[in-house]
């Protein structure tokens, strides 16, 4: 599926969410503490990273949302743009969700119903 018709299929929010790679990509994380989502929705997220990734590449993800609660799900690397120095990351990427326990799904879906109500 094209990157645009992912788009349209999920709407996206700025929702204040923040993640970190799970697995041994959790060690290099927790030196940098919680990274900062761009736009989340229920078909995936994109996320700055340090780390070179490639389109393809499968991710196990931890997402915080703010009442403190912690979601887990997989996905899989969809694109990947280099950043110009001076960013607050390296690299742009998009993640499409690939696996996510139901209610840690209903509970995405709340944090994001909440926010497009408030914003």
């Amino acid at each position: 599926m094209a990157q645009d018709e992912e788009r349209r299929k999920y709407p996206r929010l700025k929702a204040p969410v923040f993640y970190r790679p799970t697995g041994l990509a959790l060690l290099r994380a927790l030196r940098r503490g919680k990274e900062r989502t761009l736009d989340i929705s229920l078909g995936g997220v994109r996320i700055f990273s340090d780390d070179a990734l490639d389109p393809g590449e499968r991710l196990e993800l931890d997402l915080f949302l703010p009442d403190d609660t912690t979601l887990s799900a997989k996905g899989e690397v969809m694109w990947v743009n280099e950043l110009p120095e001076g960013s607050p990351a390296r690299f742009d990427v998009g993640v499409r969700f690939e696996q996510m326990d139901e209610h840690d799904r209903s509970r995405l879906a709340e944090v994001l119903e909440s926010e497009a109500s408030s914003g």
